[in-house]
């Protein structure tokens, strides 16, 4: 008699059934559960009534199995009449693809996956996705067949992540980065699961809380500072880089055919990675950034010192773009420390141009613009601590109106005018008035 069964060492079930006297085992990937043991429950009665008309292939119920070609024979369809036995019975329809193993294993499917998508990726993201494949995915599913794959085998690998140290001491993986792993391996079974018609085992994760990062800009004293301490072939390099908000591979792939003089423009039409000249980090970023004065004259002088030696604004000694890596370690952080400023990214540039801006009082829909936000949505999440200390929108007004109705009392914002001087501590001229 056919049955359903559970196989101990893993908990699925599997078919048990018999052909002419032979006992016929077929293994699923299905867990033992009441849900799992009806559906199989019914498709045993489509391959029971299959052997007793006479109508049963096993490589249609079974696809792929070795065991298929012990049971080619002559099938017979409704009239009694022998037919061919590649033909599909009518009474026997295709086992679902969860119930059988004739998908690809994982790693053979995650390059088929990589070599689709590499040409619409950034350089960056197929750095990334290569790096999750050899470093953590692999290694764990690449032999597993990817309908095989199950939920809790995704969140037990989540977990193990989480406590996975990341070769500098005690440090575990961020949950950011965690994110990102378990990013690329959701990708690939969701694409999995719709070729292969099985159901997506990832659908329902959910991404970890990810702790907000906070900006640490430059002062505008700071940055005085460092332009003055910095070396003078960089001068010009860097104040662009306070006062623009470019990022790294903007500022890098920013070409003289995009600095328009006349309108007081930088184009951002293009980003470089790695020596790669790519589109923008989205369309968002394509923009045009107003020149302050300073950055005018900044790149009035550069245009004299490279204009006719490179494409790029800011070039080597041997005309190519300025690397990143290299910027950072042998220009930004050694002055930083020469200075005994505290130490940070890059990147922090960009933050500080967009916390000076709010400073002088530039409007933030002018901001966004320029820093390549659609909306203000970001800015105001990001820089939202700047806003008030830095324009002093800080409930000074409403202490104003409350001495003004009680003449007695002594308003915050009256302590500190008589202060050290507390205004505005920017010039407003610098970012001037554009919005």
């Amino acid at each position: 008699m056919a049955k359903i069964n559970v196989r101990s060492e893993t908990g699925t079930l599997y078919f048990d059934f018999r052909i002419d006297g032979q006992r016929c085992r077929e293994q699923t990937a299905l867990k033992d559960t009441k849900a799992n043991r009806k559906r199989m429950e019914k498709m045993l009665e489509k391959i029971e009534q299959a052997i007793v008309l006479g109508t049963f292939e096993y490589e249609k119920f079974f696809p792929g199995r070795s065991r298929a070609a012990g049971f080619k024979r002559d099938v017979r369809n409704h009239s009694g009449s022998v037919r061919d036995s590649g033909s599909r019975s009518q009474l026997a329809a295709r086992l679902p693809e969860t119930f059988i193993k004739n998908t690809p294993k994982f790693s053979e499917f995650a390059e088929v996956w990589f070599t689709e998508n590499e040409a619409a990726w950034r350089v960056n993201t197929q750095k990334a996705a290569r790096s999750h494949l050899n470093r953590h995915l692999s290694s764990k599913f690449g032999n597993l067949q990817v309908h095989s794959i199950q939920k809790s085998d995704l969140l037990g690998f989540r977990a193990e992540l989480s406590k996975e140290k990341t070769g500098e001491g005690e440090r575990t993986l961020t949950a950011k980065t965690v994110n990102e792993i378990m990013g690329t391996l959701l990708a690939i079974l969701k694409e999995a699961a719709f070729r292969y018609e099985f159901k997506n085992p990832g659908e329902t994760i959910k991404r970890l809380k990810v702790q907000k990062t906070h900006v640490d800009p430059l002062s505008l004293d700071e940055v005085t500072l460092f332009l003055e301490s910095i070396r003078q072939d960089y001068y010009n390099y860097f104040l662009v880089r306070f006062y623009t908000g470019l990022r790294s591979g903007e500022i890098h792939g920013l070409k003289w055919e995009n600095v328009d003089f006349g309108r007081r423009e930088i184009l951002v039409r293009e980003s470089i990675t790695n020596g790669r000249t790519e589109y923008t980090k989205n369309d968002g970023s394509q923009r045009e950034i107003h020149m302050s004065q300073p950055v005018l004259d900044a790149l009035s002088r550069q245009k004299a010192a490279t204009g006719e030696v490179s494409a790029y604004v800011f070039c080597t000694s041997n005309a190519k773009p300025l690397d990143t890596k290299n910027v950072n370690a042998r220009i930004w952080k050694p002055t930083l420390r020469l200075l005994g400023l505290k130490e940070r990214r890059l990147y922090q540039t960009r933050h500080t141009a967009a916390t000076l801006w709010l400073a002088s009082g530039e409007a933030p829909e002018w901001i966004a613009r320029q820093m390549g936000h659609t909306n203000t949505q970001m800015l105001f999440q990001t820089y939202s601590r700047y806003i008030p200390n830095l324009t002093r929108r800080d409930g000074s007004a409403f202490e104003r109106m409350l001495a003004s109705r009680f003449p007695g009392a002594r308003s915050e914002a009256e302590e500190n005018s008589q202060g050290e001087g507390k205004k505005f501590p920017i010039d407003t001229e610098l970012g001037g008035k554009h919005g």
